[in-house]
């Protein structure tokens, strides 16, 4: 349940917020209004964090950032690019398969090594 300590503080948070918005006018809204939503979405994040140690509920574990493959396709096509036209002029059809087989190496490794993490 929501305590009366943070939601005195929240009210109050609220009530500043909207002064200031009064001070300082419609330019200052967007960040008066996402310095409040962070300020909220940490009470928030707070509360659910009590109530979960209060019932029992182990924290998830976090396995990472998120995929590191979207960076890695993104950046072979963005190397790929330029690479075929030098392995193109330079190599012909064998250095442009030299290339292409090299990226596609890089991007399968990836691909592997992601599956494999815990």
């Amino acid at each position: 349940m929501m305590s009366s300590m943070s939601d005195k503080r929240l009210r109050d948070d609220l009530r500043a917020t909207l002064e200031a918005r009064r001070d300082l006018g419609p330019d200052y809204e967007p960040a008066l209004i996402d310095s409040f939503m962070e300020r909220l979405d940490a009470t928030i994040a707070a509360r659910v964090r009590a109530e979960l140690d209060h019932h029992g509920v182990a924290p998830r574990k976090k396995t990472g950032q998120g995929t590191p493959l979207v960076p890695i396709a993104l950046g072979s096509l963005g190397i790929g690019v330029p690479l075929t036209a030098i392995a193109g002029t330079t190599g012909g059809t064998f250095g442009l398969l030299v290339a292409w087989a090299a990226i596609v190496l890089v991007n399968v490794a990836a691909a592997v090594a992601f599956m494999r993490r815990p």
